[in-house]
């Protein structure tokens, strides 16, 4: 594996608490460069946990194809609960699109990467309020796009420690349990509200979205929003890798770096040394307030769903 040469990096503040932070990756363009692309990314850790740092490698490899990078922390559940975590998310991107020039990265040509809580919160990018005129596109590996099935799939008799662990990570998510969500409370509507299928319109953008097949956070958390979005008429592609377990071990397929990076170069078309563009894709009301907005493995096929 080559080692990617090192960017630039600085870390900034999005917003006054202390996980309200993004690293910045980039290289020094020359005078009158185009601006370049840029990719937001979202760490998962089932909403609890995790950290921006651990995308540094993927960071580093995407600036080195032409890419602009800034990878976000958010406030963590339980002390931070829903819908912090979007807000969040889009007070980073907010950040980004407004300070893109310090970085000669264009505002415009922006598509935003997740996985596992962080693709869902991606996925949450790309559906809710005016999503289709922040970004350019979504990216989310193993997302639990549906936490109300992730909850029930955890309740299973067949469950395993991950999927328990999801179910409870709703319940801290949320601040309640959806077992007791009688419609119309307020749990029912935090439940709906962290739904990305529930904010899916006719505005939204093109999404990716990557699951293994040896994984706690099965295709079915994405079949539903595909769907939604498709019959909105938004293009939605779902790859399955045969034999990918969850998140970073999905990321680390030596399948997935070339199809994301295929798929960003259709959407955002990379100044140099990225690449053009790759083949057609096999697949195809809400606001918050701007005062709200502070290794490898063998190889397998990838299917699609």
């Amino acid at each position: 594996m080559v080692t990617p040469e090192l960017p630039r990096t600085e870390t900034y503040s999005y917003g006054p608490d202390d996980l309200q932070q993004v690293d910045a990756y980039w290289t020094t363009a020359e005078r009158g460069a185009a601006p370049r692309p840029a990719v937001l990314v979202v760490h998962g850790g089932y909403w609890l946990q995790g950290d921006k740092s651990a995308w540094e490698y993927f960071a580093r490899r995407l600036v080195a194809d032409g890419y602009v990078v800034l990878s976000a922390n958010y406030r963590l559940a339980p002390a931070a609960q829903w819908p912090a975590q979007r807000t969040d998310a889009l007070a980073a991107l907010n950040f980004l699109k407004t300070n893109a020039a310090r970085w000669n990265a264009d505002p415009e040509r922006v598509v935003v990467i997740g996985s596992s809580s962080g693709g869902h919160l991606a996925t949450q990018l790309g559906t809710y309020g005016d999503g289709g005129e922040r970004v350019r596109g979504v990216i989310a590996l193993s997302p639990p796009n549906d936490p109300e099935l992730a909850y029930t799939d955890g309740g299973a008799a067949t469950a395993n420690y991950q999927q328990r662990k999801l179910r409870r990570a709703v319940t801290d998510l949320l601040g309640c349990d959806p077992a007791d969500a009688a419609a119309g409370s307020r749990c029912w509507k935090l439940l709906e509200d962290s739904k990305s299928a529930s904010h899916v319109g006719g505005e939204d953008v093109p999404m990716l979205l990557m699951h293994g097949t040896a994984e706690f956070v099965p295709v079915t958390e994405s079949r539903g929003l595909a769907t939604a979005l498709r019959a909105a008429g938004i293009e939605a592609t779902i790859k399955t890798v045969e034999g990918s377990a969850h998140a970073a071990a999905l990321l680390n397929h030596p399948d997935t770096y070339p199809m994301i990076t295929e798929w960003l170069g259709k959407r955002l078309a990379p100044a140099a040394p990225g690449g053009g563009t790759g083949p057609e894709d096999d697949e195809g009301g809400e606001h918050d307030s701007p005062a709200d907005l502070p290794s490898a493995l063998p190889t397998q096929r990838a299917t699609d769903d």
